[in-house]
């Protein structure tokens, strides 16, 4: 297994959709052991495939809930489905989100309150997943990478003028730019 370098905003593969999963072979396997390595390091609750550079519809999650649940596995060519989203005043501290693709940064977001996630395993198994919550975030926050979506690219006045602010104090927002989970410490 290998950590992943990670792709920060501006490299073409975050801001494209990727392509779906044809293989199901070792190298697919293996791909999914790194990403899960990479994200671990990171340290992430999820990474998708154009984040490591790989313009593929897939991506991996492994959160712990407040229960102590471990939800954790790899969602090949998802499909998902998410409830309406709420009119209620948005809540900065509750609705906040981060990526690893804007390291180091949060910004309140809002996403839908549940989810149905329908994908395939590493294998090729089809599953579902009903998600509330933070889950349910995760889940929305690395499909849209599938789709090349940054959760920046969805934030609402004012903070998507921070964003902005930030990414260009940063130089990001050119091709070229990634960090490795370990080494560089950009998430701090």
């Amino acid at each position: 297994m290998a950590v992943l370098p990670i792709r920060i905003t501006g490299e073409p593969v975050l801001h494209s959709p990727a392509a779906p999963v044809s293989d199901f072979d070792d190298d697919l396997r293996q791909l999914v052991e790194d990403m899960f390595e990479t994200m671990d390091a990171a340290p992430g609750v999820g990474l998708a495939g154009p984040q490591v550079g790989v313009p593929l519809r897939l991506f991996v999650f492994g959160w712990t809930d407040d229960d102590d649940v471990l939800h954790r596995g790899v969602a090949v060519n998802p499909e998902l489905w998410q409830s309406p989203l709420s009119i209620d005043e948005l809540d900065e501290d509750e609705e906040s989100e981060g990526c690893l693709s804007f390291p180091g940064e949060r910004f309140p977001l809002r996403r839908a309150d549940r989810v149905i996630l329908r994908a395939l395993d590493a294998t090729g198994e089809p599953y579902e997943i009903e998600a509330d919550g933070w889950l349910a975030r995760i889940f929305q926050h690395e499909y849209d990478h599938l789709d090349g979506v940054l959760y920046v690219d969805r934030l609402a006045h004012p903070f998507a003028k921070t964003a902005l602010k930030t990414q260009r104090k940063n130089s990001w927002g050119v091709p070229g730019l990634s960090w490795l989970p370990g080494r560089d410490h950009l998430e701090d």
